[in-house]
């Protein structure tokens, strides 16, 4: 085991990231036109970070698996992004995002780097501004805000429910501008099956064209992952159901150490599973529970009434219903952190509460804010004598105006008019806060490679703040990475052209072609989606919302001995020489089914509750997260060593110098 140098800059943690900019070396413009970088996955991270780097004269190579960049899961992101901008006049400042970030992770993230993203959380709404995207505003012009979990203020910029297409929107507008002048050269339906190291250092990767099957050879200076969380690993989440760990897991095999990778969020506003045919769950935004009141019945007869079909929620009176977040949080309520609002309804559905057939779901109720909303619209538009009706038609158009089109997905996947019915919602797997161990430079422990966004573990520590995601990848990309980047790449200056007919690019070729021949070889008659749910069942009832050490080793036995069945029995139709998808998720499940294994095995290795991660032998007699900053105040980083069960625990040390560290309370 070693202990890990993040290479945080010296002096005071305000003064750090200024200090590191002016000391750092960098590339002047003429050499710069001869240093080549990849960039793997084109969302927000990987979109802003190709763009500024190709803008500032490096030669990119961009790499997706979809269509386009367009169809990234950045997409996703509906309610917003955070900044410490203060234009609600309430206090804001980067410190006290900062804190809340801290705080919100359950204190186990790394303080200089998530007080760097506060710093340039002022500069990315400038940015998107520029570029044109349609953030909300106020009657008087000025940028609205609202608020997310986790925080006394409102901090979060969003553009009605759509915040991260439109944010990717300006991303890929910056990408074409470069496409369009030769500097980017983009590689669409393309997939990383493989990191190259040459003398120790990121030099290129392995992809396979997805439409003609072709193993192609790429060179760089340099290598950026930006591709994403892993939550698929638990087969139904909320991400798109391409989203994958192949390109980080690819580069773990090749040396990069893997952070904290049970750091996993459940998010507590999806819409609730409906059956065993499922593929793919759907997130209600967070920015929902600013106005939507979360309630169960309080009681045990009405929650059955209401499972049976004889009572509709719109029949309970207000005495009869248990608004459990604003009983058990005052002071926050609604907006709880992710972690403590889903154990919230998880508490309160094992108790017998649930109100969906399954029960397992909750209430997510409008009809207060609808009123709230309607009376305030009646009075400034002078209706002084307005009914009940009216005033409530006037509070579904605010409604509308804020939450739409969220609204209106509800209803078609639903098919129940949340405007008149409650919404109901369950907490389901979403972002990762686990990934690539990287240093402050974003550079994992692979010289030359660096991982950005969801893809690295640096700032969410065990649970990330909603609409923080947005902002983390777009201050990797923009204002981060730019700069570290060119202190490792101006002791490249003089190195000249990678070339790709090296002994290490055939070797990592013919690694990848045996194991697309393994795959495509076997004899077996189970599907590659067989094993994945069989994956995520294991992963969700045993490494899900809570964990106990019996069950976790159970889980590592079982995901042992079922990579071991996927690769004696999985069968894959069709060729590799041509579009295959079924062997694209061969691959991708091959890959969860390792990462699976190291994550129990970290979480098992984890003897205390924090954030995401709850040990049920760790917690409070109020049923709280129960840390042990003595004993697990530090990273988990975890070394390749063939097998999961083989791999070896690295720590980083967390020192907190600026924060103190407390309980957790949010009441």
């Amino acid at each position: 085991m070693g202990v890990l140098d993040s290479k945080i800059p010296s002096g005071p943690l305000a003064d750090k990231w200024t200090k590191h900019k002016n000391e750092i070396d960098l590339v002047n413009p003429a050499n710069k036109r001869n240093i080549d970088i990849i960039v793997v996955g084109t969302g927000l991270a990987g979109g802003s970070a190709a763009a500024t780097l190709a803008e500032l004269g490096y030669n990119v190579k961009t790499f997706c698996y979809q269509d386009s960049p367009r169809r990234a899961h950045s997409i996703a992101a509906q309610g917003g992004i955070n900044a410490a901008k203060n234009y609600q006049g309430d206090g804001d400042s980067p410190y006290r995002l900062f804190y809340d970030t801290v705080k919100g992770g359950d204190y186990r993230s790394r303080e200089a780097n998530v007080y760097r993203l506060a710093q340039e959380s002022v500069n990315i709404i400038d940015q998107c501004v520029a570029q044109g995207v349609p953030f909300a505003r106020e009657y008087g012009g000025l940028l609205d805000n609202r608020s997310f979990g986790g925080v006394l203020v409102s901090r979060t910029f969003y553009a009605k429910g759509q915040t991260g297409q439109q944010l990717l929107l300006g991303a890929y507008s910056a990408m074409n501008r470069q496409i369009n002048r030769g500097k980017i050269k983009p590689y669409n339906r393309h997939e990383m099956m493989d990191l190259v190291k040459i003398d120790g250092k990121a030099r290129g990767i392995i992809a396979r064209n997805l439409v003609t099957g072709e193993i192609e050879r790429h060179s760089a200076h340099a290598v950026v992952l930006a591709t994403g969380g892993y939550g698929n690993v638990f087969f139904l989440s909320t991400n798109a159901m391409g989203s994958n760990v192949m390109a980080a897991w690819r580069a773990h095999r090749r040396g990069a150490f893997f952070a904290n990778p049970c750091f996993t969020q459940i998010h507590p506003t999806c819409i609730p599973v409906s059956g065993e045919s499922q593929s793919k769950l759907t997130l209600m935004s967070e920015s929902l529970r600013n106005d939507g009141r979360i309630w169960v019945p309080a009681r045990l007869e009405d929650a059955q009434a209401i499972r049976e079909g004889k009572l509709k929620p719109t029949q309970l009176k207000e005495e009869d219903r248990d608004y459990y977040l604003e009983r058990r949080y005052p002071a926050f309520g609604n907006l709880v952190p992710r972690d403590v609002a889903s154990r919230a309804a998880k508490e309160r559905c094992d108790a017998g509460f649930g109100v969906n057939k399954t029960g397992e779901a909750v209430y997510l109720d409008f009809d207060a804010a609808i009123m709230r909303y309607g009376k305030e619209k009646a009075l400034t538009s002078g209706m002084k004598d307005a009914d009940d009706k009216a005033i409530r038609a006037l509070g579904e158009e605010v409604i509308e105006a804020k939450y739409g089109n969220l609204f209106q997905m509800y209803e078609k996947i639903v098919d129940e008019n949340p405007y008149k019915t409650p919404m109901m919602i369950y907490p389901a797997v979403h972002y990762t806060m686990g990934g690539l161990w990287v240093d402050y430079n974003l550079q994992t422990t692979v010289e030359g490679c660096y991982a950005a966004g969801e893809a690295n573990f640096s700032d969410h520590g065990a649970n990330r703040l909603g609409a923080s995601a947005l902002m983390q990848g777009l201050a990797d990309g923009y204002f981060v990475l730019p700069y570290t980047i060119g202190d490792y790449l101006s002791k490249d200056i003089r190195t000249g052209k990678i070339p790709t007919d090296t002994p290490e690019f055939d070797a990592s070729e013919k690694e990848v072609r045996d194991r697309i021949e393994k795959l495509m070889t076997g004899q077996g008659t189970n599907s590659v989606d067989y094993y994945h749910k069989k994956l995520g069942k294991i992963m969700w009832n045993k490494c899900g919302m809570s964990r106990n050490a019996k069950e976790l080793q159970e889980a590592i036995d079982e995901i042992s001995a079922l990579r071991k069945d996927f690769w004696e029995n999985v069968r894959v139709p069709g060729t590799a020489d041509s579009k295959n998808q079924e062997l694209e998720k061969a691959g991708r499940v091959a890959d969860f089914l390792e990462l699976g294994e190291l994550f129990a095995k970290d979480a098992l290795t984890r003897n205390e509750s924090c954030g995401g991660h709850f040990r049920e032998e760790y917690q409070t007699p109020e049923g709280e997260a129960l840390r042990d900053d003595k004993n697990f105040k530090f990273v988990s980083a975890w070394e390749y060593k063939g097998e999961p069960k083989d791999a070896v625990l690295h720590k980083e040390a967390l020192v907190y110098e600026n924060i103190e560290l407390k309980t957790r309370s949010y009441k």
